[in-house]
């Protein structure tokens, strides 16, 4: 995502400022803690779901600053982005002008590739009956968000913007450095805060597994920052991979992008990779002499 160019903060005090000096030199308010988005979502899904209290407040409003500061970002208008839905449509053969008694797999309709205004499903930027329009910037993201598995269908749209777009990009692939103790210095914090969030903005929808709760810390803040102005929210995608990294775009306003084409594509392939995340463990086996002496 392409960001609003701003001063450099580092410029006025050397380049070796840390982001504590960096956000005094701006005077941008910082989270209280590391845990601050957890503790936001937590209160959110188990004690008010609508309610915003004083500590609630103050993290709504810390977000937007440090949005407003580093973290906004405009699509121009002309800039094409993805949507995949899984699925197909049936269209009639034809032979010139003459119509041939049979069917072939199609790409779905246009109003197949929308989200409908009326009956909207929640997602992670959008409570269930208000719609957001979810895109990808790159094809193979918006293919691999739909979970496809091998030889299914999926009907790829192209969009275009209409106009210029502001943008709040979550997206970070910056881990929070801790210390030798697993603990995390006060400068870090607001790295882990933003991590955090985008984590929970990119993980994987689930209808099948996720409760209405689960979606609600995410879509309070998206519709936090779509009351102060801005026209969507950018994080990154769960099925990325290191060297091809796509973002998704959740815009508010469905008609802030049409859409222009329309493609039918087939899986043929899907890979994973896989490398050890944690520490191993064995199980020790029951004692078997009773057993071996049975059968003597």
């Amino acid at each position: 995502m392409a960001d609003e160019k701003k001063p450099d903060p580092a410029a006025q005090g050397g380049a070796d400022q840390s982001n504590e000096e960096i956000r005094e030199c701006w005077k941008v308010a910082t989270f209280k803690s590391a845990n601050a988005y957890h503790q936001f979502s937590r209160k959110i899904k188990t004690t008010n779901r609508h309610i915003r209290d004083a500590d609630d407040l103050e993290f709504l409003a810390t977000l937007l600053a440090q949005a407003e500061h580093d973290r906004k970002t405009t699509i121009p208008k002309g800039i094409f982005l993805w949507r995949a839905q899984l699925g197909f449509d049936q269209e009639p053969i034809w032979d010139g002008e003459k119509y041939v008694d049979d069917w072939v797999e199609g790409a779905l309709p246009p109003d197949r590739m929308k989200p409908l205004r009326d009956r909207a499903r929640e997602g992670r930027a959008n409570p269930q009956g208000i719609p957001c329009l979810y895109l990808s910037t790159r094809k193979e993201t918006a293919l691999s968000e739909v979970r496809p598995w091998l030889r299914s269908l999926i009907s790829i749209a192209q969009f275009e913007t209409v106009r210029e777009l502001t943008i709040v990009d979550f997206s970070t692939d910056e881990r929070p450095r801790r210390r030798s103790n697993y603990s995390l210095p006060p400068e870090e914090w607001d790295k882990a805060v933003w991590y955090e969030i985008d984590q929970a903005f990119r993980k994987p929808v689930t209808p099948e597994g996720d409760l209405p709760s689960d979606y609600a810390p995410t879509q309070a803040i998206a519709e936090f920052f779509k009351a102060h102005g801005f026209d969507g929210i950018a994080y990154q995608s769960a099925f990325q991979s290191k060297s091809r990294k796509g973002h998704n775009v959740a815009l508010f306003d469905l008609d802030a992008a049409h859409l222009i084409g329309c493609g039918l594509q087939k899986v043929e392939e899907i890979k994973f990779r896989f490398e050890q995340a944690g520490n191993s463990y064995s199980v020790e086996r029951k004692n078997d002499a009773p057993l071996r002496a049975k059968a003597k």
